[in-house]
């Protein structure tokens, strides 16, 4: 390390313990008021507001719906630009963190709703952490070669579907114009144990898409069912049935088929026209996803001829897998390191999650981390998570109860500040040695 680096990264860390007071109070209050995919209007007011006072060459608004995207030119010459990306959007889950600043908020008028609203996935905190970045990056540009892009993203857990959102909707309208990223970078938290930073060589995140099949039967009074054909028998045979596709599929290659809601319009004494089933389809090797895409939608097609029925399946808003190159997972695990602690850096396995991140990482090349938040600790063989005594237990994003830890956002800001700093200045790019 030379001394020049050392001085900055030491003036990286005196600006991280300065603004860390400031990310805790944007987490508590971005968490207390969070906004669903594609409503985050007061969430990237918020955003704007602070780029903005930070002085920035330029804050760019309203991309893709409430996107926001800030511009930081080095005072130094260089020729590489880093992309850091944050998700800003909430859950239609209710808030049973049990924090004094949980959320209450319930949206009345979101597709499908009413629907109570939380940041059950931790978004509160890539928020906050990415501010703080922006902060402390700001104040230490004239030694930083060439610029930094804070992408705040709206809609990643993914806008209704009548609506386009999300990190493929800001990068075709131009969230990235004018800048040619040579990396891209962002994490993620989880229940890992706090302080913990996650990475993987190959897919992390899963790839995914939205399933939508309509069975359409004939609508008739609940107590004459021989007089129409009643689709939800069907419905039924696809919900027990899809359990077969995994069978049809590679035993080693992860894959979930999974349906969350069934939509029908009727009453209880009416047997109805159409009943939709809205799903998901999870492949951690993505070429097996056009396979399963196929086997689902012909045994949907095929139970619902078995009871007189049609069905029709759309498979929408597929995200691609995010993905990881050796060479940049070499290139950045120094980095890492020095954050985290070389006891703290771990390689995990791979998740059927899924990420729109990853229309960033795998076009322009970069990492995208898991940040452990939780009371946890690994099992001896680190192959298992169990909880610390006396503390608030295992809870994975996307559940009620869902928590992070306030004294973590600080490794999250730093580990932004670093990686920035090392990417412009040359050291952490592959094909580098340190």
């Amino acid at each position: 390390m030379e001394a020049a680096d050392a001085e900055v990264y030491a003036e990286l860390d005196r600006g991280v313990d300065q603004v860390a007071d400031d990310v805790v109070r944007w987490r508590h209050h971005v968490h207390e008021h969070p906004e669903l995919s594609n409503r985050e209007v007061k969430t990237a007011g918020l955003i704007a507001d602070h780029l903005r006072s930070l002085d920035l060459d330029e804050v760019r608004t309203d991309i893709a719906g409430h996107g926001v995207v800030g511009i930081l030119r080095g005072g130094r010459p260089g020729d590489r630009v880093i992309v850091l990306r944050a998700d800003i959007d909430a859950l239609p889950v209710e808030d049973l963190s049990g924090v004094p600043f949980a959320s209450t908020v319930v949206d009345e008028e979101y597709p499908g709703g009413p629907f109570p609203v939380s940041h059950a996935c931790g978004h509160d905190c890539h928020t906050a952490m990415l501010l703080g970045a922006a902060t402390v990056l700001a104040g230490v540009r004239d030694q930083l070669p060439c610029t930094v892009v804070f992408v705040f993203q709206p809609a990643e857990e993914g806008p209704p579907v009548t609506e386009k959102g999300g990190a493929r909707e800001m990068i075709a309208q131009g969230a990235l114009d004018g800048v040619d990223p040579t990396m891209v970078f962002g994490m993620h938290v989880g229940p890992l144990p706090k302080g913990v930073i996650g990475y993987r060589v190959g897919n992390q995140y899963g790839a995914s898409c939205l399933i939508k099949t309509e069975i359409t039967g004939e609508q008739v009074h609940g107590s004459t069912p021989w007089m129409g054909v009643d689709p939800m028998p069907a419905a039924g045979a696809v919900l027990t049935g899809i359990g077969q596709i995994f069978r049809q599929i590679d035993a080693f290659n992860p894959v979930t088929v999974s349906i969350g809601h069934v939509q029908d319009v009727g009453r209880f004494n009416v047997i109805g026209q159409t009943v939709t089933l809205w799903g998901t389809i999870r492949c951690c090797v993505e070429s097996d996803m056009s396979r399963v895409q196929e086997r689902f939608a012909t045994f949907a097609e095929h139970s619902a001829v078995a009871y007189g029925c049609t069905a029709t399946t759309q498979f929408l808003q597929d995200v691609p897998a995010v993905h990881h190159t050796q060479s940049w997972v070499d290139a950045g695990l120094p980095t890492l390191r020095r954050v985290g602690g070389e006891g703290n850096v771990i390689q995990t396995p791979p998740t059927l999650g899924y990420d729109d991140v990853s229309e960033f990482v795998n076009a322009y090349g970069g990492l995208y981390v898991m940040l452990g938040v939780q009371d946890t600790r690994f099992n001896d063989d680190r192959t298992d998570l169990t909880p610390i005594a006396g503390g608030r237990g295992v809870v994975s994003n996307h559940n009620p109860r869902f928590y992070a830890d306030d004294d973590t956002l600080a490794i999250g800001v730093r580990l932004h500040a670093h990686v920035a700093y090392d990417h412009l200045s040359g050291a952490l790019a592959p094909g580098h040695e340190r």
